[in-house]
């Protein structure tokens, strides 16, 4: 005599909707945190101490430095903060993970990519956000009367420059194979981001044709709009610099998105 089984049908429905992007945001925060958090924990005292010494390494050019040059610096280097970390350490970690080969296993996990980026957003402001509160302390300590004047605009500010730091960062990561190339590319960032941009000097200081270009890339819009929120020096075309940063931060995202897709 001869039997059949009968397999019950198997469900392969897709996971989709907010209830599971959610989850696997959760998921790929809780698994940063944990990965990550002797890592974190340096970034974080190293970022501190970068921007602290920022803050009291310019006024030692000066027997006595000026208001005006102590207000500009103490409020361009929370921009400093913010795109070191999203921007240069992100991908160089992620180098770091390709020469181990632990990149392939972490972008395998079922997770939308979108919610993979969002969570590493959250881990690189948990890094930035603390040194640019102690830098504003440690300015305010140093500098008897600067006139900070700390708007709600603060948080928009911070949070998309951020946002688009770590977008620009996830975007040159994921987009370059090679952990040796994507090293150079951060550090080239880095000598670019202090010489060649005005976040602790005024554009006014620059070439015309520097400064042209300087208008179409984020950084410079990046240090208005938080100069902007933490004082009352008046800007022109606020809504521009608003615009043109996140303009970037979107492009980026996508691109990033895409290669991680790629990737899988």
């Amino acid at each position: 005599m001869t039997t059949t089984a009968t397999l019950a049908p198997v469900s392969l429905e897709l996971r989709t909707g907010p209830r599971h992007w959610w989850a696997g945001f959760r998921s790929m925060i809780t698994w940063h945190l944990v990965s990550l958090r002797l890592w974190l924990v340096l970034l974080a005292v190293v970022q501190v101490l970068s921007g602290v010494g920022f803050v009291l390494g310019f006024g030692l050019f000066f027997e006595q430095i000026p208001l005006s040059v102590a207000l500009f610096v103490s409020t361009g280097v929370p921009v400093v903060n913010l795109v070191m970390t999203g921007m240069v350490l992100g991908p160089q970690l992620v180098a770091d993970q390709k020469a181990s080969h632990s990149f392939d296993f972490i972008h395998s996990l079922p997770v939308p990519h979108t919610a993979s980026a969002a969570a590493w957003y959250v881990v690189c402001l948990i890094g930035g956000l603390p040194a640019v509160a102690v830098s504003l302390a440690v300015a305010v300590w140093r500098y008897d009367g600067l006139p900070l004047a700390v708007t709600p605009d603060v948080a928009p500010a911070l949070l998309l420059t951020a946002f688009t730091g770590t977008m620009v960062g996830l975007a040159v990561a994921h987009a370059i194979t090679s952990p040796m190339v994507t090293r150079l590319v951060t550090q080239v960032l880095v000598f670019a981001m202090f010489a060649f941009t005005p976040i602790l000097f005024p554009v006014e200081q620059m070439p015309a044709w520097l400064g042209a270009v300087n208008s179409a890339l984020p950084l410079r819009h990046m240090a208005d709009m938080v100069r902007a929120s933490l004082t009352d020096l008046p800007f022109e075309n606020l809504a521009t610099s608003y615009a043109v940063v996140g303009a970037w931060g979107l492009v980026c995202a996508v691109l990033a998105v895409r290669a991680l897709g790629r990737r899988r």
